[in-house]
């Protein structure tokens, strides 16, 4: 799947592309639980696109990484589209 091809409240078989940019990560405590959360930025031939990094998957990339995404969820957060691993999904660092 390429980013131009996301849609909001849709799943995302796969996808893969090099991490543009990384935000610091923040802490944050819920009812779950509580964790680190980052934002970044996947880039593919097609756009571009913000990912949710969480927990271990903060450490997991940087710059110049590339990644794939696999049986994530994309959803739309003022107004724009991210996407995330939810809870099946995996992100996986590629050579």
């Amino acid at each position: 799947m390429d980013i131009k091809d996301l849609k909001p409240n849709a799943s995302v078989d796969s996808i893969s592309g090099e991490i543009t940019s990384v935000e610091e990560p923040r802490e944050f405590t819920n009812f779950r639980g509580s964790g680190r959360v980052a934002n970044a930025v996947l880039k593919d031939d097609s756009g571009e696109v913000k990912i949710t990094l969480w927990n271990e998957q903060v450490d997991q990339v940087t710059i110049g990484s590339k990644v794939v995404i696999e049986n994530g969820w994309c959803k739309e957060y003022r107004g724009e589209l991210q996407v995330s691993t939810g809870k099946f999904g995996t992100l996986k660092a590629i050579e």
